[in-house]
């Protein structure tokens, strides 16, 4: 962006409900001008600001991929002032977009290798955008084996039905779908997810994993990949939960020396284990 401070203008182009208890809702946002949708160029892993006039803005992982066009998607958890606004929106309505903000997920690095990618919850939304860029067709060969473990608290929590019923039915990609409490319709996995991935024991050889999830995932996460001979520097983390401003101006997310919102969200493991645990 020219300007940091300054949103694109976009407008809504569908509202697509996720979760049974409507808390998450999905939007598919359209930019107003042609021009400004060229410009915003992101990867996965990367993050905006979603605001609207007189009420605010908040921080939000993009959950599109680069290569699925000009429209963005944002998976929008109501839990405040301005997500509380957002979910009242209706197609057509405008907002603003600031971004795109912090770093991404390195995959241009990451060639020749297997992915391991394991999401926890709400906190799906940056590695949908991951795992939608490593299977379009321009990508795929590129990398080895793909591993895709992903845990909700019950069925109706689940977000992106369409996407992982796709994933699990690609003859390229391991799924695994777990809940934490199954209902009378769910004949998948049971289980939190450091159990699942216990189980599916992923081999560190040539690998990387990305993980993304809530704090208490991650640090029963961080242990099992460990006992399974994983290396710090082959666990990218995202604290995207620590983002605030976007542009290390409020300083609300530091953790030790570094600003997540400039330096982060996405981290190695090794990187995070030389910064206080405040994280």
């Amino acid at each position: 962006m020219i300007n940091p401070y300054l949103p694109y203008p976009v407008r809504l182009g569908d509202v697509r409900v996720e979760t049974e208890d409507k808390s998450i809702r999905t939007f598919r946002l359209e930019f107003v001008d042609a021009g400004q949708a060229r410009a915003f160029t992101y990867v996965p892993g990367q993050f905006a600001q979603l605001s609207l006039a007189g009420v605010g803005e908040a921080p939000i992982g993009i959950a599109s991929s680069p290569t699925e066009g000009e429209t963005l998607l944002f998976s929008v958890f109501r839990t405040g002032k301005v997500t509380e606004a957002l979910h009242a929106l209706t197609p057509g309505d405008v907002l603003g977009v600031r971004g795109p903000l912090g770093n991404g997920f390195p995959l241009g690095e990451m060639k020749g290798k297997n992915l391991v990618i394991i999401a926890g919850g709400f906190a799906v939304t940056t590695l949908r955008s991951a795992m939608v860029w490593l299977c379009d067709p321009a990508n795929r060969a590129d990398f080895g084996e793909i591993t895709f473990i992903y845990g909700a608290r019950a069925p109706g929590m689940l977000l992106y039905r369409k996407e992982l019923e796709i994933w699990a039915g690609r003859g390229d990609v391991s799924c695994r779908i777990t809940v934490d409490r199954a209902d009378a319709d769910w004949d998948g996995l049971v289980g939190f997810v450091p159990k699942v991935v216990t189980d599916a024991a992923p081999s560190p050889d040539n690998a990387v994993a990305l993980v993304c999830g809530p704090p208490v995932m991650i640090k029963y996460t961080q242990p099992v990949l460990s006992d399974l001979g994983w290396q710090d520097g082959q666990i990218f983390l995202s604290l995207e939960n620590r983002m605030k401003c976007g542009i290390g101006i409020c300083g609300r997310c530091n953790v030790g020396p570094l600003y997540v919102c400039k330096d982060g969200p996405v981290f190695t493991k090794a990187e995070l284990d030389l910064l206080p645990r405040e994280y």
